[in-house]
């Protein structure tokens, strides 16, 4: 363990990936913690994606799931990441560097300060020298990736980020309860009231037309009002594979929380261009 620089990072949806990637550059070595049914819509640029297929490969870099910390330190040292699913005492047995909250859940989940010698959160619910070190911010606006060495991330609003001034309408929510299959793939271009996706007898139709951009992961159990699909308006399919400008600025955040707090130098770009 001595050799590694480790940061343990709670999520590996596209936002938790993003942020890993910038501090794999800086040197870190990462192990993602999961659920063992991960939600995440843009599965596509998301280490989450490996606890359902083994493997799974972002800009470059290929992680694995790990079925034990052991395991995992054996993958970080071989030069891949791990993923955990589930966490389970893996923190207290690996001992990290830095520790990310990347769920996104708008609420913390139970992260602690002492976890770790750097604690960082992501959007509203962290509060520094309470629960983190650092929080960054995740709201959509000219505040997106502030860090906050005091006060909190600005509180939810619980609306999808817009693009191209559509929300909550281009976003399609499960209509019952019930196990969603998708109809289409990430990346497929749809006009509107095309087919998506179904909840059991339930058929989901594209709100808008444009570019799937995130699906949930086949065969899923949902829940009425869950997020299964969101559709770009924009006409541009290569953007689902794309880590999108917003999950950047949030782990350019990250980066410049570590060097508030340790003075770490960083690089604030990821190697490839990326989407909005």
């Amino acid at each position: 363990m001595a050799e590694l620089k480790l940061a343990f990072l709670r999520g590996a949806g596209d936002v938790g990936t993003a942020v890993g990637l910038l501090l794999r550059s800086l040197g870190y070595a990462l192990v993602y913690a999961e659920l063992p049914q991960p939600t995440a819509l843009r599965r596509l640029v998301s280490f989450a994606e490996a606890v359902y297929r083994g493997e799974w490969e972002v800009q470059g870099v290929r992680a694995r799931r790990a079925r034990s910390p052991a395991e995992a330190l054996d993958l970080v040292r071989a030069g891949l990441v791990a993923v955990l699913a589930p966490e389970g005492g893996a923190l207290a047995e690996l001992r990290p560097a830095v520790l990310v909250d990347a769920r996104m859940a708008k609420r913390n989940l139970g992260t602690r300060l002492a976890e770790a010698p750097v604690v960082i959160g992501l959007g509203p619910g962290f509060t520094p020298g309470v629960d983190c070190h650092a929080a960054v911010e995740t709201l959509e606006g000219p505040a997106l990736g502030r860090v906050h060495l005091a006060g909190s991330p600005l509180p939810p609003t619980h609306r999808p980020c817009a693009v191209e001034g559509l929300s909550e309408e281009r976003v399609l929510r499960a209509p019952c309860p019930g196990i969603f299959e998708p109809l289409r793939e990430i990346g497929a271009r749809v006009a509107e009231g095309e087919p998506v996706g179904r909840v059991g007898a339930e058929v989901l139709r594209a709100p808008v037309a444009g570019v799937i951009r995130g699906l949930l992961h086949p065969g899923l159990p949902v829940a009425p009002g869950m997020k299964v699909a969101e559709i770009d308006p924009r006409d541009d399919p290569t953007l689902p594979f794309r880590i999108s400008t917003r999950s950047l600025r949030i782990a350019e955040g990250v980066v410049e929380a570590l060097r508030l707090l340790t003075g770490a130098p960083g690089r604030h770009h990821l190697p490839e261009e990326q989407g909005v």
